[in-house]
């Protein structure tokens, strides 16, 4: 099974619990896919999901059925942590961060710059970098953080170089 990225919006204004509602029967109806994390931004504009799966359209169309409109499906690895970690700690994110990958950048070169410029966070022990899921177009990542603010994200993206195309605030459950 590979992992998908499914980004989506609602298609309704909804409270936090209907939100809750939605991803709990959404839940009860995959057969053939495993929610490992779903992130929804702060004002319910945006939800993240991750799932693994064979079939990634089937997902999509599930997500269809409970009102998210679907934006962007794509394959994704996760960096940072393993699936069963990730599924631990998903509470523990409330940042996320978007960086649209120059275009000739490697998976290999990517790799090889996270693990050369992770040291960095040390430079900012508010923040705890928690996981990546790149793409695996390399068209861009998502990096989530437990931080106590959006500068505090700002200044560890600063310490280990990297750019920021978006930062969202993350709902917590």
């Amino acid at each position: 099974m590979g992992l998908f990225l499914i980004e989506t919006k609602l298609t309704e204004k909804l409270e936090k619990t209907d939100v809750q509602t939605k991803v709990e029967k959404l839940e009860q109806s995959l057969e053939e896919a495993n929610l490992i994390e779903v992130q929804v931004a702060k004002d319910f504009s945006r939800t993240f999901f991750i799932f693994e799966t064979d079939n990634e359209e089937k997902v999509s169309n599930l997500l269809k059925e409970q009102q998210f409109e679907v934006d962007l499906v794509k394959p994704v690895r996760i960096v940072g942590q393993d699936l069963e970690e990730a599924k631990k700690k998903a509470q523990n994110a409330n940042y996320l961060v978007e960086w649209n990958l120059p275009e000739d950048l490697t998976m290999e070169q990517y790799l090889e710059r996270k693990k050369k410029n992770s040291v960095h966070y040390a430079e900012v022990p508010e923040v705890s970098f928690e996981r990546t899921y790149v793409c695996e177009d390399m068209s861009k990542c998502l990096c989530f953080y437990d931080a106590p603010d959006e500068d505090a994200v700002k200044r560890a993206r600063e310490a280990v170089k990297t750019p920021i195309d978006s930062i969202t605030e993350i709902s917590s459950k």
